[in-house]
Order: C-alpha cells, then sequence, then structure tokens
C-alpha cells in the first residue's frame, strides 16, 4: 500500500472517530440542558425532542460551503460505509438529489434530480441513509438551507460523496 493510500486511510479513520470539527465532543455524551464543553468553551449540542444530540452547527456563508458541513456529518455517520481511496473507473450507481433542511437542519424533503433506475436498493437505501442522519447541522448564518449532493456508489455497497470524493482511477 503507497503512503498516500494509507495517509488518506487515517485521515478517514481520523474523521470517523469525529476528530473534526468537534464532533466527537457531541458523542461523547449527552445531557439534558446545554452546558459549556471544558475542551472548547463551547456550549453542548442542543437535544431533539428524542434526545439524539444536534450536531454543531455550521458557520457555512453560503449553501456550497454548507454541502461540505453537511457531507463530513454524513461521513461522520457512516464510516464504516465510505469508500476508501479511488473509485474504479465503472462505478455502480450515480444518484443526484437535493436536500431541504429547515433552519434547525432537519430533514424536510428529499428531492430526487436522478435516480439509479436500475439500482433501486440503492435509491432506497440513499434515503435512510439521509434520513438517519437528520438533524443535520443547523446553518446558523443561512437559516434554511437547500443543497444538491451526487452519491457514488460502488458496487460493494461502499460510497463517496462528490462534495469530499476522492475521484476515480
Amino acid at each position: 500500500m503507497s503512503h498516500l493510500a494509507m495517509s488518506k486511510r487515517r485521515a478517514l479513520r481520523w474523521l470517523s472517530l469525529g476528530a473534526v470539527s468537534g464532533v466527537g465532543s457531541w458523542l461523547s455524551g449527552c445531557s439534558s440542558a446545554p452546558t459549556k464543553n471544558s475542551q472548547s468553551g463551547s456550549p453542548a449540542p442542543q437535544m431533539v425532542a428524542d434526545k439524539t444530540p444536534r450536531p454543531h452547527p455550521s458557520d457555512a456563508h453560503n449553501p456550497k460551503e454548507y454541502r461540505k458541513d453537511a457531507a463530513r456529518h454524513l461521513y461522520a455517520n457512516n464510516a464504516n460505509r465510505i469508500y476508501s481511496g479511488k473509485l474504479p473507473p465503472l462505478i455502480y450507481a450515480v444518484a443526484v438529489l437535493r436536500l431541504n433542511l429547515n433552519e434547525k437542519g432537519d430533514l424536510m424533503d428529499i428531492d430526487w434530480m436522478r435516480q439509479p433506475t436500475h439500482a433501486p436498493e440503492v435509491v432506497a437505501e440513499i434515503e435512510r441513509t439521509v434520513r438517519a442522519a437528520s438533524p443535520f447541522p443547523a446553518a446558523q448564518r443561512l437559516g434554511p438551507v437547500l443543497y444538491t449532493e451526487t452519491w457514488l456508489w460502488d458496487k460493494s455497497g461502499r460510497f463517496q460523496l462528490d462534495t469530499l470524493t476522492e475521484g476515480q482511477t
């Protein structure tokens, strides 16, 4: 395995452990009232009605910047399902969808722009994955967000998002 591939694996592992954007701090525990995080001095993430923690808010200035925060959120929630390294030249499915999120980061709607009709199981799995990842980071500077993401799906069942893709061989 090349040094570059090992570095990318380490970076993905680091991301999956929640070291990016303070994700690890909200995974470490839940409290019923916001408290100060002793490490960063920032408030603890808010809780959703069903007691799941809300991710730290996004500081994005536009939907393109927000897309990176949302992609990182999806990667953190699906670390074992991310295709590591460059994708093969022929991937199993490509899907394009637009997500409509309210000001709190709750998923309001999924609008399919391109469904892989040959792979209905991929459509169902992407929808399940997106719904399971809600709430997304609240876009504190933008309010409600409508953004588009392209999913690159490998035949192994693992995927990359176009926003964070490592490319193809």
